[in-house]
């Protein structure tokens, strides 16, 4: 189970609303989500959270790329949003994944299929916090303060940033 909102930064403080992900394919898909909550181009967070498990964060500051930050790579990357963004993190490409699944090693001619070797997901997603651990830094939370936070982090994070009130009426 997902838990989605995003926080957009105004004048008077925060403003908190209930996303759903259903039609976000991409990183580049959330930052236009992101995008269209945000009041005069400002900075919006959108958190995702799975079941205490791992959380991420992507700042969007007006057209600026986005920023990532994921708690858990290895966790993250076993699930469909966790795995978008990890990958993103990463710099995988979904059509080097494309060309991977057609399996041209030789095989298709009728040579016979060497030893499986490990995947190479599992050697190269870290175990533990991967991405922009500085995106939240100007906005009161360090990168060690981040790094740190398992259970509850949204919560923890949105008192720092003066919106716990709000984050819990979305949840």
């Amino acid at each position: 189970m997902y838990f989605a909102a995003l926080l957009a930064r105004t004048e008077d403080g925060w403003v908190a609303s209930d996303t759903e992900l259903d039609d976000v394919e991409s990183l580049s898909d959330l930052a236009d989500l992101a995008r269209d909550a945000s009041v005069n181009e400002d900075t919006v967070l959108a958190f995702i959270e799975q079941e205490d498990t791992w959380f991420g964060i992507v700042r969007v500051d007006g057209e600026d790329d986005p920023r990532v930050f994921v708690s858990d790579a290895a966790s993250a990357a076993r699930s469909s949003y966790g795995a978008m963004l990890t990958d993103e993190l990463l710099g995988k490409d979904e059509e080097d994944d494309e060309l991977e699944s057609l399996d041209l090693d030789g095989t298709e001619d009728g040579e016979p299929e060497s030893e499986e070797e490990p995947s190479e997901d599992s050697e190269t997603v870290p175990s533990g916090p991967l991405g922009d651990s500085d995106l939240l830094a100007d906005l009161g939370m360090s990168a060690k303060e981040l790094c740190a936070l398992s259970s509850e982090a949204l919560t923890e994070i949105a008192d720092t940033l003066g919106a716990s009130e709000i984050l819990e009426a979305v949840r």
